[in-house]
């Protein structure tokens, strides 16, 4: 680890606060997560499919098992950034994810797959999503929801740019040479600009949150510039998760990684069985990112300014309209529609549960807080397609499984509702 060094400088001089650079390198590690996103892999299942005769259930079912094995291992990444910083983890996490793209790029049985898509979404999926919403919140805190926005920006990016990129790289270089190209790409692009650029604090290098100046006490100013300075709120982990707030937000984190996980894995067929084909769904696909990148900056503004779980409440009325509609979703009017009112609920979503823990719960601990949150999410987003397919097996539709899906929307909006921001003095005289 000395290999990183303890440089207490930022590396690029300039005129404008230095966690505006972090921001970009915040929403390029968003991007280059899209190795381990569902929308990324999936162009490469089809192909495996093809290629070795694998059954569509054989692929599924392992893809959930490699994701439920990375949810468990996120909340031991999370503590790992507490413990050794975003920099030198985000490093470590950006050459394993393009080793995990090379190693796929020779997957040519079930047992190779089950481990190559455990690597695509331990540390692209998980890790390579975790360590930028630790990081940012590190260096604003009155601006935390337009920096956080201003980050998701790569991600949504990564989901419209990735698909088509893969389909036409697929068809011209075949799939082992464009895993090899992204890992590639990893490298040469990702690592370097994460090794040079990165510093864990502001405080690191003689800076505040938000660009803030550390004041110099005097008689004369010594009120003026600590006044102007948000208020740090601390907790440990161990504090956190004795409070009744913290295990009602995991709750609101982990049912829409279920809910929005089981649609798009299943919107193909969900459409075909309104009478809409493949290319619909595509477009909605497409469209859901093109909506939610303008919301999402909008939402960082608005997360500035209102509390959060009211926000987390009105994402999960969003997701209530989207399940019903999914029932009358039979023309191409309203396939767009739908496209609306979901880009606009993953523009919030976004931006509110990474905004969230950085808010109740402070800067100290926030990779193990996140690192266990994103366990839940990647937990929910395992498992969530899994009884759509039962139940289509079952009743030959879906009809029954999207009615009792509105269950969880109902449990978010009372989770968030109870899920008022803790105070940390009152706390800990109980404890």
């Amino acid at each position: 680890m000395n290999f990183f060094g303890n440089n207490h400088t930022v590396p690029i001089k300039s005129t404008f606060y230095y966690g505006w650079y972090i921001v970009f390198i915040g929403a390029l590690g968003a991007f280059f997560s899209g190795p381990g996103q569902t929308y990324f892999i999936s162009v490469f299942i089809d192909q495996y499919i093809i290629d070795f005769g694998w059954s569509r259930t054989q692929v599924s079912t392992i893809y959930s098992a490699a994701t439920l094995v990375s949810a468990v291992c996120m909340f031991f990444m999370g503590r790992l950034i507490d413990r050794f910083g975003q920099r030198y983890m985000m490093v470590i996490v950006s050459i394993m994810l393009a080793i995990a793209c090379f190693y796929n790029s020779n997957v040519n049985n079930l047992v190779m797959l089950f481990f190559g898509i455990l690597l695509l979404r331990l540390f692209g999926q998980g890790s390579m999503t975790l360590i930028p919403n630790t990081l940012i919140p590190q260096w604003f805190m009155t601006k935390r929801g337009l920096a956080l926005s201003y980050m998701a920006i790569g991600g949504f990016a990564s989901s419209a740019i990735f698909p088509p990129l893969n389909v036409w790289l697929v068809n011209s270089i075949g799939w082992e040479n464009t895993w090899i190209l992204w890992g590639g790409t990893i490298l040469v692009v990702f690592t370097p600009l994460a090794f040079f650029l990165v510093r864990n604090t502001p405080e690191q290098v003689g800076l505040e949150p938000d660009g803030f100046v550390t004041p110099i006490v005097s008689e004369q100013n010594s009120e003026q510039h600590i006044s102007k300075k948000p208020k740090n709120n601390d907790w440990t982990f161990k504090e956190a998760i004795r409070t009744k707030a913290f295990w009602l937000i995991l709750s609101c984190v982990g049912i829409p990684a279920l809910v929005n996980t089981a649609i798009t894995f299943h919107l193909i067929s969900l459409f075909n069985e309104n009478g809409l084909g493949t290319g619909v769904a595509a477009l909605v696909l497409a469209g859901m990112a093109l909506v939610g990148f303008p919301v999402t900056l909008v939402a960082g503004r608005i997360l500035d300014r209102v509390k959060v779980n009211i926000i987390l409440a009105g994402i999960f009325v969003l997701e209530m309209v989207l399940l019903m509609m999914l029932q009358v979703t039979n023309t191409f009017f309203m396939a767009i529609l739908f496209a609306l009112v979901w880009g606009a609920s993953n523009g919030f979503e976004r931006i509110a549960l990474s905004y969230v823990w950085p808010s109740y719960f402070g800067r100290a601990a926030l990779g193990s807080i996140q690192g266990l949150a994103t366990s839940v999410m990647v937990f929910g987003s395992a498992i969530g397609p899994l009884p759509f397919g039962y139940a289509f097996d079952l009743f030959g539709g879906y009809k029954e499984i999207l009615w009792l899906f509105l269950l969880f929307p109902i449990v978010g909006i009372l989770c968030s509702l109870l899920a008022k921001q803790p105070e940390r003095n009152s706390h800990s005289k109980k404890t």
